[in-house]
């Protein structure tokens, strides 16, 4: 039975590996390409690229050990951080998806001990790893398939999707679809029936750049980007030179910590929540109808609250 994929399964299917490796086994490389549902050249890079700081080697055609080694004599100190790191966010998630992670990471750790804490408000979406494997395989050969959706406002009905990507935004998980000339998005968890078709599609760069570059789930193809500036006080200016958001360049930061950035959007609701969520140390210099739209949900606000 193949191994079913969580959410990230490079991440799944090395640690997987390195497992078999760890417990003595010797592994063929067309043997794991059908076990996890990916081609045969994945799995040489894996080896070849991704594991080759592991001491393993080959014999006969198949992967091993090499003899007098096992993973936790090799791991330096920073496998062990990246290793407990790995394991706290999969905790944040819970459910099936946290109890396979941490069982497969304990093949790899040689204690329970962890001083490394990451909450992280992620959704779980045990339930839908059948779903997600179907997917997977689905976006990678860029097919086609039919679907349930639930949208909760009406009856479910049937729906034709050119799966690009599963994506998590503020810890809810999406399919990003393209139909046409555009984009939509639907929950995960709402989407059901999964019959993928003997029909093929194309993306093209400008989707690739546009979804690497969203900020939220409510990034659009059809509209035109544009610069947003925006002003933080020091209280919180550190955070966005922490981690900057996507397209984020810092053009100015005054004496007294201040900065000022821009970004580059392609709906105002991608900007809007980090705005509400940062005030009042975050503000927006232009363009003024997006300030003009914050003003207005501050009143509306303040009237519903004299309502209560």
């Amino acid at each position: 039975m193949p191994y079913k994929h969580n959410y990230d399964k490079i991440l799944t299917r090395l640690t997987v590996i390195l497992s078999k490796l760890n417990d003595g086994e010797l592994l063929s490389v067309k043997e794991l390409s059908e076990e996890f549902g990916v081609d045969v050249r994945t799995i040489q890079r894996d080896f070849n690229e991704r594991l080759s700081a592991f001491p393993i080697e080959k014999e006969k055609k198949k992967w091993k050990m090499k003899d007098g080694f096992r993973i936790e004599k090799s791991k330096s100190i920073e496998d062990e951080i990246v290793l407990d790191i790995i394991e706290k966010m999969t905790e944040s998630i819970g459910g099936a998806f946290s109890t396979k992670a941490h069982k497969l990471l304990s093949k790899i750790k040689n204690e329970e001990f962890n001083p490394i804490y990451a909450k992280l408000n992620i959704e779980d979406i045990s339930e839908k790893f059948s779903d997600i494997q179907i997917l997977e395989n689905t976006i990678k050969e860029k097919r086609v398939l039919d679907a349930i959706y639930d949208n909760e406002r009406s009856k479910p009905y049937k729906t034709t999707l050119q799966p690009l990507k599963i994506a998590n935004y503020e810890g809810f998980w999406y399919l990003i679809t393209k139909k046409e000339d555009e984009l939509r998005k639907y929950y995960l968890k709402n989407i059901s029936q999964l019959k993928p078709k003997d029909e093929f599609f194309e993306i093209t760069q400008e989707i690739e750049d546009l979804l690497e570059n969203s900020i939220s789930i409510w990034f659009s193809k059809t509209a035109k980007p544009f610069e947003v500036t925006l002003y933080a006080e020091s209280e919180i200016a550190k955070y966005f030179k922490r981690r900057a958001l996507p397209t984020q360049k810092i053009t100015s930061i005054l004496e007294n910590g201040d900065i000022e950035f821009t970004l580059t959007i392609t709906d105002e609701m991608e900007i809007i929540p980090i705005i509400q969520y940062w005030m009042p140390y975050l503000h927006i210099i232009e363009p003024q109808w997006i300030a003009d739209i914050i003003d207005e949900n501050i009143l509306q606000y303040k009237q519903k609250r004299e309502q209560l």
